[in-house]
């Protein structure tokens, strides 16, 4: 293997699960965005599954990008573009449309304006109707959080005051402030969720 590949082992574990979930809401054509690509493993696996979309990883760190382009030259995919440096925080992404956006497993480990921007900046590159895929652990008002989650939050929150397990309904308001509607919400292996929001 490239050296330069990087490795998640939850995303061996997960990427199925996810996989199932996107093939019902990605178009046959046109472009999908994943934001914070991180290794790479999840959207190289989703390449291969849907030769006929074309995929844009990015992530505001290089040796992830390192990562992300030796998986795609490793697997021999065209229709994996170079990543950009996109921070779903800061202005202006360097994209200005896709047709879908999806990202896994960046809520809860990057600050809240993360979260905020990638709602405002998502609502500014999709057409109506297209969906924004978010799949992670979540807090969820009237639902015990499973032991393992809260010892995970305590842990990230120990790791940066900044980082923590979000609460489902504060990202579903940050959703509605910026004109997306849903989620459709997917209980997902090992206490994750998926959530599918749509633009207005």
């Amino acid at each position: 293997m490239n050296d330069k590949c990087l490795v998640a082992p939850s995303a061996a574990r997960n990427r199925d699960p996810i996989l199932a979930v996107l093939r019902k809401i990605l178009p046959s054509k046109g472009l999908a965005l994943e934001i914070a690509s991180g290794s790479g493993e999840h959207i190289v696996h989703f390449a291969s599954a849907v030769p006929t979309l074309t995929f844009q990883p990015s992530d505001p760190n290089p040796e992830a990008r390192e990562s992300i382009k030796a998986w795609t030259e490793k697997l021999g995919l065209a229709n994996v573009r170079p990543p950009v440096v996109l921070d779903a925080s800061r202005p202006p992404w360097p994209l200005s449309w896709a047709d879908v956006i999806f990202c896994i497993n960046m809520l809860h480990i990057s600050p809240w304006s993360s979260t905020l921007g990638l709602f405002n900046h998502a609502w500014e590159i999709l057409p109506p109707g297209a969906p924004l895929y978010l799949y992670g652990p979540f807090l969820r008002k009237g639902v015990e959080t499973a032991p393992s989650n809260l010892e995970f939050d305590a842990s990230l929150r120990a790791q940066n005051p900044e980082w923590g397990l979000r609460d489902l309904a504060e990202v579903t308001e940050v959703a509605r402030e910026n004109e997306f509607m849903g989620p459709e919400v997917i209980e997902m292996p090992a206490n994750n969720l998926s959530l599918i929001f749509r633009k207005t």
